[in-house]
């Protein structure tokens, strides 16, 4: 039966030649849920995701449909005698039928199918007020905005490392500016201390003179004394740990900073050995001593991406690259496929999911960061100081 409101939109819509417009008011979702259904039946008949039991066939059986903001969710069964793992390797299936963006969860017994049919903006703007509502963790590190929408951001101190990768231009460089500067906003610094390679002269001057960087370090010779005090700072926090008998600084009762070593074009130390040697050991005992680095680079190299030091950056942001064999070293199969910029395939352990990263340029940085800049005061030369130069030129002659 209609309602007094679908009544008068029936015959207003008769009224005023526009019956379609009751229709869809009425009959789209309906119609809609039913073609979904229909798409699902069709993945599992085309992608021979049934049992056979003689002469009947046992297809998954739909337990829920539902459908809020961007995310259509369908969870089905798995019937008893098929590998879930069909499911997994049928995935393109699923693609063929509801496009490149969905989600596939699937357990011994049920699946959960999450359909995105907006994808992914094509720009994310970065918004700290937002942003900052979304970070979790003791070492918050940003990493834009998923598929159902929301702003994803990860702990570094339980995924400890990260590598960035991607060409000129595929959005790298802003991705670490948001990186960068969104934990100089949430952390004291007290809390953190930032030292940063800049290799190529080109993405860290904005830091300067920042409350919490140590310093901004342009070539090898500058970047190795102070990666010596890392060691050695990573050696008196080593014992401190033996001396407490705990297994990290966060259990010391002194409250130790975190220290984040950020490196841009790393692979401009390929041939410093002793400085990629300190590197791996950061990324081998960092953890438990509050010390984490960040590496990012254009090309990736296989040479400098191996052994413990790969194994090690536990998180992969890999954005555009040149084919599937940068993209596998990356780690991140499939970001040769990326045509758009700031988009990127984040790995953390095994998952990977597509993301697109914050927008945040050099000028809008530079504004957020300004109540963060340490301010050189040059002090005049008093009167004493001057009779004293005097004094000590007549001493000289």
């Amino acid at each position: 039966m209609f309602t007094i409101l679908g009544w008068s939109l029936l015959t207003s819509s008769i009224l005023w030649g526009s019956y379609p417009a009751f229709e869809y008011v009425f009959l789209k979702n309906k119609y809609r849920k039913r073609k979904l259904i229909e798409n699902l039946n069709a993945a599992f008949i085309n992608g021979g995701l049934f049992k056979k039991i003689d002469k009947y066939e046992a297809y998954p059986h739909l337990l829920r449909f539902d459908q809020k903001g961007g995310c259509i969710t369908f969870v089905f069964t798995i019937p008893k005698g098929i590998n879930p793992d069909e499911f997994e390797k049928r995935l393109f299936v699923f693609k063929q039928h509801f496009g490149q963006y969905i989600d596939l969860n699937i357990t011994e017994q049920r699946g959960i199918l999450k359909v995105f049919p907006d994808g992914l903006p094509g720009k994310f703007k970065y918004d700290y007020p937002e942003i900052h509502s979304a970070l979790k963790g003791k070492i918050p590190i940003v990493c834009g905005q998923t598929l159902d929408g929301k702003i994803h951001s990860f702990d570094l101190t339980r995924n400890p490392h990260v590598l960035i990768a991607g060409e000129t231009g595929s959005g790298k460089s802003s991705e670490i500016r948001s990186i960068l500067t969104t934990l100089i906003k949430h952390k004291s610094p007290k809390q953190l201390q930032l030292i940063l390679g800049d290799l190529k002269r080109s993405e860290f001057h904005l830091f300067k003179q920042i409350e919490h960087v140590e310093g901004v370090f342009h070539s090898a010779d500058e970047l190795r004394p102070a990666l010596n005090k890392v060691k050695r700072e990573m050696v008196k926090r080593g014992n401190k740990l033996d001396e407490a008998a705990v297994n990290s600084i966060d259990q010391l009762k002194e409250r130790l900073p975190y220290i984040v070593v950020c490196i841009d074009e790393v692979v401009l130390l390929k041939k410093e050995t002793d400085i990629m040697d300190i590197l791996e050991e950061i990324s081998s005992i960092g953890r438990s001593l509050g010390v984490f680095i960040i590496l990012s680079m254009q090309r990736p190299d296989a040479k400098l991406l191996d052994g413990k030091l790969k194994v090690n950056l536990t998180v992969r942001m890999g954005f555009m690259t040149a084919d599937a064999t940068n993209s596998k070293i990356i780690g991140t199969p499939g970001s040769e496929k990326i045509n758009t910029p700031g988009r990127m395939l984040l790995k953390i352990n095994s998952s990977i999911q597509e993301i697109q990263c914050p927008w945040l340029d050099n000028d809008n940085a530079r504004k957020l960061l300004h109540s963060y800049r340490v301010q050189q005061q040059k002090k005049e030369p008093t009167q004493e100081n001057n009779y004293s130069k005097v004094l000590e030129m007549f001493e000289n002659e």
